[in-house]
């Protein structure tokens, strides 16, 4: 079922599509189409272009999540360590590897920093 989509994903999609989409020319709009970019002017999630759908919309795996799901957006969980997008249907507690690494040096400096005796 289509629901509307909110401020914030259509800020995300407008920002995407201007900066990623190789269909998109700003003097132009679509290139394809020869008119101004379909995604562009997007309200309620269902049909996407076929080439954001499957090129630039992975770029952003958080709007990826909500704009596929069926029913209401999902909530997402924040990263802490970086504030980003967790999906909350897995164990999942880090958005990237990266973070999930900087935690784990942050967890083990703790560990030495008690186990030699400094509290901070």
């Amino acid at each position: 079922m289509a629901r509307e989509l909110t401020r914030e994903e259509k800020a995300a999609i407008r920002s995407l599509v201007v900066k990623w989409c190789a269909n998109y020319d700003r003097a132009c709009g679509c290139l394809p189409l020869d008119c101004e970019c379909y995604m562009l002017g997007k309200c309620w999630t269902g049909a996407y272009c076929r080439y954001f759908r499957e090129t630039v919309l992975p770029l952003d795996p958080a709007l990826e999540a909500a704009l596929t799901t069926e029913g209401p957006r999902p909530d997402f969980k924040p990263c802490p360590i970086c504030g980003g997008a967790v999906a909350p249907d897995r164990r999942q507690a880090y958005c990237s590897e990266a973070c999930a690494l900087k935690a784990h040096r942050r967890q083990q400096r703790e560990y030495m920093r008690r186990k030699r005796g400094v509290i901070c």
